[in-house]
């Protein structure tokens, strides 16, 4: 099975960051954002990866490089020769994902971090027949969003109200879907929109449902949202994988730390925080709700009397 990840934009939101390396590669919980994608689709079964890149697509080919052989998958870029929206890319990678008589694929937002249900997503999918699957994510200010209205009684999608002024509900698209190849029939060779352009025809046709994601959900594109995502993604670790981060007199509440980072004396560090490898923290500093990233360096906290 294969699965393609839209990587391009320029990560304006995530600015300084970008600046260097594509918004995928910024790292999250001291991976590439994008790597804890690729290893939860490599888990379920996706052999071949589909990388939709506009933007340094030479630095995000080095970094795959690695990728290809530490998870055993093949990473394919689609290099786009302009920008060509949210459904464009898929058009333009359709021999690819239809090659070797594939039929059905997963498509990604690269700035989404969840658990990734990918095998609860692709056996609801293939159960209701249909050409689309959708996961959904309920939020508290559906206004900012395009709300998912779906039949009564039925996971049917019926119709999308974009950022509704009144309440209609809160279920939103969460950037992760499947679908079958024959849906990219629908996709002219031109830049296009598939939240505007294509799911509207293929809810009128009775093609597209959805299934709510189960557990935390952040679109981790912009700084605030960055270290929201970061909060959630410690506290599910804390309750599948507490071995993966640290505790001590020194620690309060959820902290990941790299193996390789140097942490001074009479630190305090918590709730919420990240720390990746070759860091190195001073004497006497205090950090919570934040991220250091690799070869970031915390002065001592020097105290005046």
């Amino acid at each position: 099975m294969k699965a393609l990840i839209l990587v391009g934009g320029y990560g304006t939101r995530l600015r300084p960051l970008t600046f260097s390396k594509p918004k995928p590669l910024v790292e999250f919980a001291n991976d590439p954002m994008i790597l804890h994608q690729i290893k939860a689709l490599v888990e379920i079964g996706v052999t071949e990866v589909v990388l939709a890149v506009n933007y340094q697509p030479e630095v995000m080919l080095s970094a795959m490089q690695q990728v290809e052989e530490k998870f055993k998958v093949k990473i394919t870029f689609s290099i786009e020769p302009e920008p060509l929206g949210t459904a464009g890319p898929l058009r333009l990678a359709r021999d690819i994902l239809t090659a070797d008589g594939n039929k059905t694929f997963f498509v990604l937002n690269s700035d989404v971090i969840c658990e990734f249900p990918f095998k609860k997503l692709l056996d609801f999918h293939l159960a209701h027949n249909g050409e689309g699957t959708l996961m959904t994510t309920d939020v508290d200010d559906p206004s900012k969003y395009g709300v998912i209205l779906s039949v009564k009684g039925s996971t049917l999608i019926e119709k999308f109200v974009e950022k509704p002024k009144d309440y209609v509900g809160k279920a939103i698209n969460a950037g992760i879907y499947v679908f079958n190849t024959s849906m990219l029939d629908r996709i002219p060779e031109k830049p296009t929109s598939i939240e505007k352009e294509i799911f509207p025809p293929m809810a009128a046709e009775n093609q597209l449902h959805s299934i709510p994601l189960e557990g935390f959900w952040a679109d981790v594109g912009q700084p605030k949202d960055f270290l929201i995502g970061t909060a959630l993604y410690l506290e599910s670790l804390k309750k599948k994988e507490p071995a993966s981060l640290v505790t001590g007199k020194h620690i309060t509440g959820n902290v990941m730390i790299d193996p390789t980072a140097k942490i001074g004396n009479n630190c305090k560090i918590g709730p919420n925080v990240t720390i990746g490898a070759g860091v190195v923290v001073g004497d006497g500093v205090r950090l919570k709700s934040c991220v250091l990233m690799k070869e970031c360096h915390i002065k001592d906290v020097i105290l005046f009397s």
